[in-house]
């Protein structure tokens, strides 16, 4: 049959109808708030490029707590900018890192809230990278040692567990990285603490602006040789079902914009939920159209949002999650 007979415009009609046969929406128990602490006194410093995201330090962390559960929020990402870096990224595993002192702190101010502990290195080191760094013995070459690497990484998700995280989330892109923090939390009595896999991180021009967030820019070269070439889908499945295979209990794409049909490709393979990281270019690429009037701001960030729905994205971590809530509650 076809037109007359067939009218889509039917189900188009008013309000009502359209919001019964909407077929993805965007709620607050969908996304997660990343948060940046840090040391110091009385430290609340918005970064310049991430316009509305800031550092807190220990002491004012608890205004954000505060926002983020009043609007609703019921996770957040945590990140830390540590007061000293090294060749191997010693405060990343400190039990008196900022990560880690931020943690128990959250937990006191609102123990419900879940955290999400990014668990990598590259904020930690004084190279910038996220492992440790091999010369090759003939030719002086440096690349990060994936296995050494690995050991880091396991000391650095079971303190952070320790301190109360409710969820590790390593976005290192090394090799085995999740069997072996999935071998090292249950080793410690962290069996019941799950694993969020950065499964698919492209080493991705869209990160800019985090980097400037997280003071981690690499000290030379780049991360090409452990994160994934933009070019590549199918690669993804590969990395994807290694981390299956290994024990994550999330799987991720990072970034998600540009990355939605690998967003389909992970949701379409595998029965896990799936997370779609909006990362800080996205963010702040909207924030700076905005601020020129040269964009609706609520509408393309909401827009954007159900489209991650729509390419199958269970979980969407964004800076836009406060506004995201706000929006809502004004409906």
């Amino acid at each position: 049959m076809s037109f007359p007979i067939v009218r889509n415009r039917r189900l188009r009609g008013n309000a009502a109808i359209r919001n019964l046969v909407r077929e993805n929406q965007v709620t607050v128990n969908d996304i997660v708030q990343p948060i940046f602490v840090t040391h110091g006194t009385n430290v609340k410093s918005e970064i310049a490029s991430m316009p509305g995201v800031y550092h807190f330090s220990l002491d004012r962390v608890h205004e954000e707590i505060e926002e983020i559960t009043k609007l609703g929020i019921q996770a957040i990402l945590l990140f830390g900018i540590p007061d000293f870096k090294d060749p191997t990224g010693t405060s990343a595993f400190m039990d008196e890192g900022i990560v880690q002192q931020a943690a128990r702190l959250i937990k006191e101010l609102n123990p419900n809230l879940l955290i999400i502990a990014d668990t990598c290195l590259c904020q930690f080191t004084d190279t910038g990278h996220c492992g440790v760094i091999h010369h090759h013995p003939l030719t002086g070459a440096a690349d990060v040692a994936n296995d050494p690497s690995l050991e880091l990484l396991v000391r650095t998700a079971v303190s952070q567990a320790k301190a109360g995280a409710d969820i590790i989330a390593p976005s290192n892109m090394m090799d085995g990285y999740v069997h072996a923090i999935r071998a090292g939390l249950d080793e410690a009595g962290f069996e019941n603490t799950p694993i969020m896999a950065y499964s698919v991180k492209y080493a991705s021009a869209y990160y800019g602006p985090f980097r400037d967030a997280a003071d981690s820019t690499p000290q030379f070269g780049d991360r090409k040789t452990y994160q994934m070439d933009p070019a590549n889908g199918r690669e993804a499945l590969r990395e994807a079902e290694s981390d299956v295979a290994e024990g994550a209990d999330f799987l991720m794409v990072k970034p998600a914009l540009a990355y939605m049909d690998v967003i389909r490709m992970l949701k379409d393979n595998f029965d896990l939920p799936v997370v779609a990281y909006n990362v800080s270019a996205e963010y702040a690429m909207v924030k700076a159209a905005a601020q020129q009037g040269w964009v609706n701001e609520e509408a393309i960030v909401m827009e954007t949002m159900v489209s991650f729905k729509r390419a199958g994205a269970d979980i969407i971590l964004t800076y836009f999650a406060k506004d995201i809530a706000r929006y809502l509650s004004n409906k």
